[in-house]
């Protein structure tokens, strides 16, 4: 397949790209099918990061066509305030029975980036209708990324995305990372040295008094810093630590999610109960933008204490929940249980 390059890229301003090298020599993708993209002039080009780590099942899968095909001639749109449509629901209930523990509540945005601002947003929050207003702090860690608008960029630790843009969300500090490179230079799976690394959340306690911590987010394994994995019993020190303190702990599984561990998510694969999980990209194999924030029943409850006509959190977004979105997440789910690609 041969397409021609558009005569006119100048109107589109390229994310991550440097857009004048890019516009003097493109490079173009014209289909996608199983696990190759095609370019523009034929060649064949293996997907070897599945998409930017979304697309799981490979690309063309035909129970996701169908259910999009389907889908946008019945329902293309329903508002995600004060309605709903089944697909939704149905989505939701799918999603919960494969996350381990009582991550039992689902609220649906529409990317990564969405999903880690409505994860700290739902934190502090949730200290709030706890009576614990003076819980705001937030603690991320160096090297990581949670996405691009304020509040993940703020938590992230990838010096590259934050230069730019000034001054971000106040009070937010950073554990230190876990890349213990002489030590573990030629570990194979989780280094056996680090777990003190966790250790790093007292430090912070002690410097600014654990009440005024509201979450604390990692990657349970680094992506976009290259693939760190974390100490062995890293990540159950910190999640013990947080529980000590009454701290959220809020896993980012943006990446590792949806069967990149051989398990449904990294929170099955290390057996973490998180407060808040993180979710985007496989939740829809690429197809449509869509990501789900999973909540713990102890979070959801916190907020369903007042009158039920009211409001409980005033946070949403204009496409949360798309019935063509749920569909092709829907599709998805069966494409990884009859593929059998959660082991």
């Amino acid at each position: 397949m041969n397409a021609p390059v558009p005569n006119d890229l100048e109107a589109y301003w390229m994310g991550f790209t440097p857009n004048r090298a890019f516009k003097k020599k493109p490079r173009m993708f014209v289909a996608a099918d199983g696990m190759y993209y095609t370019t523009h002039d034929g060649r064949q080009v293996m997907d070897g990061i599945a998409g930017l780590w979304c697309c799981n099942a490979g690309h063309n899968q035909p129970r996701i066509v169908k259910a999009v095909q389907k889908q946008v001639a019945e329902l293309d749109y329903s508002p995600g305030f004060q309605m709903g449509h089944p697909k939704a629901f149905e989505l939701a209930n799918r999603l919960k029975s494969i996350m381990p523990g009582d991550l039992n509540h689902v609220f649906f945005v529409n990317s990564g980036s969405e999903s880690v601002e409505t994860a700290l947003k739902i934190a502090i929050a949730y200290h709030r209708a706890r009576g614990e207003g003076h819980r705001v702090r937030l603690i991320g860690r160096e090297k990581g990324y949670h996405g691009v608008n304020f509040g993940g960029m703020s938590v992230g630790g990838m010096p590259a995305n934050r230069k730019m843009f000034g001054a971000l969300v106040t009070g937010v500090d950073h554990l230190r990372h876990t890349h213990g490179l002489e030590e573990n230079l030629f570990t194979r799976g989780q280094p056996e040295h680090g777990v003190e690394f966790a250790d790093d959340l007292e430090r912070l306690c002690d410097l600014h008094d654990p009440s005024t911590i509201a979450a604390v987010i990692v990657e349970p394994i680094a992506g976009s810093a290259g693939v760190i994995m974390p100490p062995k019993g890293y990540l159950e020190r910190l999640r013990a630590i947080t529980k000590k303190h009454g701290i959220l702990l809020i896993l980012d599984e943006v990446i590792t999610g949806f069967g990149r561990m051989g398990k449904p998510f990294a929170s099955n694969y290390f057996d973490l109960d998180a407060d808040i999980v993180c979710t985007a990209k496989a939740i829809a194999n690429g197809v449509i933008p869509m990501g789900a924030v999973f909540a713990h029943d102890h979070v959801y409850d916190a907020f369903m204490q007042g009158p039920e006509e009211l409001i409980e959190l005033f946070h949403g977004y204009t496409y949360s929940a798309n019935p063509v979105a749920c569909a092709a997440a829907l599709a998805t789910l069966d494409t990884y249980e009859q593929d059998g690609l959660f082991l």
